[in-house]
This record gives structure tokens, C-alpha cells and sequence, in this order.
């Protein structure tokens, strides 16, 4: 198959002169693996084809070397590029057993020749990849290379986190905390994935469909549990309050998946200081929700694209916003879904609180 972007054309300068024994040596490689081809390759194309390969290589090497090479004068093919490795072994190979032995810079001159129009037959990846995500499976490739990642990083979090609770042995102070920074990395790593996964289904996925009787408490405990190696390693502390008629009916893993997107956030932005999450009485059986930090707050100039997805990084440094922006936007969608709006308050140096409203009927 030919790739179809346009040849990157080798260096122009020419090399230091080759002398014939080695282009003989160079004759005697084309010619091992033309006669070797069936013996390297399965379901190899004819031979004939592998003989006009190797005949344009040999041009194409000749001109290289004098910088006088025309990159239209060989296709770039994937047979092309496999023929060439051989090419440039058999070579290396062969002149090791001339006598007396090539001069090293006339043999490393004839062996930049062939990098040259190796890296010449190179195809674009860069656009071989772009088309690839263009294309009409072009989301289903980035799903499949995020589901790639979240099974091992879950197995990284486990074991981190039964190694640092001690159940396979004393570990000491060093160890806890640095098992903890396995841990934060793995699940940061692991909620991208797992956003990139629940973005490329929209993002508004509510697993429990139906309303669900579940406990507020119980959710704001669990997701201080999960961000507590966290908070640890950064000194912080995460405060939760929570309503106190707790039992409810609504989408309890689109409010924890939301509430456990913030607090991640805000702690990742956090220095110094505490975060909250916390849960109030508004009226009714009308409950806010809100996750808040002491963090340097987020500029103005932020605010209009915080919840787009894959939105530009802030260069000015004022914020260091994740270049992908994945997070916010699920959390958006969720609160959305969840028939509410995801509001945000903030201001520099003052910190910044995420809140919304939930309707939510009492549990019987």
C-alpha cells in the first residue's frame, strides 16, 4: 500500500565519495534480499515487485550520496521501507568481511546514505493519525485506547492502596507517602480515561436512570475516602458537612461522580488550606450541593470557556488549568441531566465554589 502524503526529501548535502568496493557491497545486499525475500517474508508480493524496488533503491542511494536525489523517484511504501532495513543489514553484514576493511568514513557515509532515504520514505504519522481520529471511527479508536488505560491503573490503584494500608506487611513513613503518590498519579490518570470515555457517550449518562433512595452522608464520606491520599500529600484537609435528613431519592452515581470531579479539582488547585464539601437544607426537600476551596481563585478571562471540553491551557499562568478540560464539562452535563445548573462562584486569592441544586424527594 502507497502512502499518500508527499515524500520529506532527504538532506541535499552531498556525502563524503564512496568508493566502487563498497557500492559493491551495496550490490551484493540489494542482491541477498532479492534472493532472500521468500525466506523473510509470508505471503510475500511478487517477485518482480521486490526486484523493482530494490533496482529504484539502488538510483535512489547513488543520487542520495551526491545530494542530487529526486524524492518522486521511489514511492513510499511499506514494502519499501521493510526492503530498505534489510537492505542496510545485509550491508552492514557484508562489510564487515571485506579485506582489507573499508575506510570508517567512506562506510558510514554509504550507511548515512540509506538513513537519508529512510527518513525520507518516512510517512507522516502526524497526518496518518489525524485522518485516523477524522475519520468515522475516529472516537471509537480514542474510547478503545482509554479503556486500554483504565484497566491497568485500576490494578495500580489497588495494589497501591493495599500496600500502603499495610495488608501485605509494615511499610515504613517514606514508603506510605510515596505509595500515596502512586496512588494520586494513577487516579488522575484514571478519571481522564474514564472522562474521556463518558464524553465520547455525551457526557450526560445517567447510569441510574430511575430514582434511587440513597444517603447523602454516605457519599460525601466516600468521596473524602477516595481524595484522601491526596489531601495527605498536600497537607490539606477536605471538611464535609452533610443535611440533616440524609436519606433521599435521586441519581446517586451522577451526584458522587460529580461531587468526586469537583473536590479532585479542587484540591489539585489548592496549596494551602482546607476544601469542603457540603450538603444543605434549601427548601423543601430541595438540597445545594457545593464543593469549595481556598485556592487563588480563577480569572475572569477563564470563566467563559471553563466548561468547554479540550479547551486551550491558560498560558499566562495565573491558573493552571488541565490543557483537556474533560472533567468540568461531564460535571456540567451530569448536573444538567440531573435537571440543575452548575454555577461557580469565585474570586482571586479567595478561593472558588462549585454548587448546584438538587431536588430530592425524602426516603421513606
Amino acid at each position: 500500500m502507497t502512502d499518500t502524503a508527499a515524500p520529506v526529501s532527504p538532506e541535499s548535502a552531498p556525502l563524503p565519495d564512496i568508493p566502487p568496493g563498497l557500492w559493491g557491497v551495496l550490490d551484493a545486499a540489494l542482491a541477498a534480499v532479492d534472493a532472500d525475500w521468500y525466506e523473510v517474508a509470508e505471503d510475500a508480493p511478487a517477485q518482480q515487485e521486490v526486484r523493482a524496488q530494490l533496482g529504484a533503491m539502488r538510483i535512489a542511494l547513488e543520487r542520495t550520496a551526491t545530494g542530487a536525489w529526486d524524492p518522486g523517484s521511489i514511492p513510499r511504501t511499506i514494502l519499501g521501507r521493510r526492503l530498505l532495513d534489510l537492505v542496510r543489514r545485509e550491508v552492514i553484514r557484508l562489510a564487515g568481511r571485506l579485506s582489507p576493511p573499508p575506510g570508517s568514513v567512506p562506510l558510514l557515509a554509504l550507511l548515512e546514505a540509506i538513513e537519508r532515504l529512510h527518513r525520507a520514505l518516512e510517512p507522516d504519522w502526524a497526518q496518518h493519525f489525524a485522518d485516523r481520529l477524522s475519520g468515522p471511527d475516529g472516537m471509537d479508536l480514542v474510547v478503545e485506547v482509554a479503556h486500554d488505560l483504565r484497566s491497568p491503573l485500576t490494578s495500580i490503584l489497588f495494589l497501591a492502596e493495599t500496600l500502603q494500608r499495610g495488608r501485605s506487611g509494615p511499610i515504613n513513613a517514606v514508603q506510605e507517602r510515596q505509595l500515596g503518590l502512586i496512588w494520586s498519579a494513577a487516579f488522575g490518570l484514571s478519571s481522564l480515561a474514564s472522562d474521556v470515555i463518558e464524553l465520547a457517550r455525551g457526557g450526560d449518562r445517567l447510569v441510574d436512570v430511575d430514582p434511587l433512595p440513597f444517603s447523602v452522608a454516605d457519599i460525601l464520606e466516600s468521596v473524602r475516602d477516595i481524595v484522601q491520599p491526596i489531601a495527605e500529600e498536600k497537607e490539606l484537609q477536605v471538611r464535609l458537612h452533610t443535611p440533616t435528613a440524609d436519606y433521599r431519592i435521586g441519581h446517586p452515581v451522577a451526584l458522587s461522580r460529580v461531587l468526586l470531579n469537583l473536590t479532585t479539582n479542587a484540591l489539585k488547585f489548592t496549596s494551602e488550606g482546607f476544601v469542603e464539601v457540603r450538603a444543605e437544607q434549601d427548601d423543601g426537600t430541595r438540597i445545594r450541593f457545593s464543593v469549595r476551596d481556598t485556592g487563588r481563585g480563577i480569572p475572569p478571562q477563564a470563566i467563559l470557556t471553563l466548561f468547554e471540553p479540550f479547551r486551550r491551557r491558560q498560558t499566562q499562568g495565573e491558573y493552571a488549568f488541565s490543557g483537556a478540560g474533560l472533567g468540568l464539562s461531564i460535571c456540567r452535563k451530569l448536573v444538567e441531566a440531573m435537571h440543575s445548573t452548575l454555577e461557580v462562584d469565585t474570586s482571586p486569592d479567595h478561593g472558588t465554589r462549585f454548587h448546584f441544586l438538587l431536588e430530592l424527594p425524602l426516603a421513606t
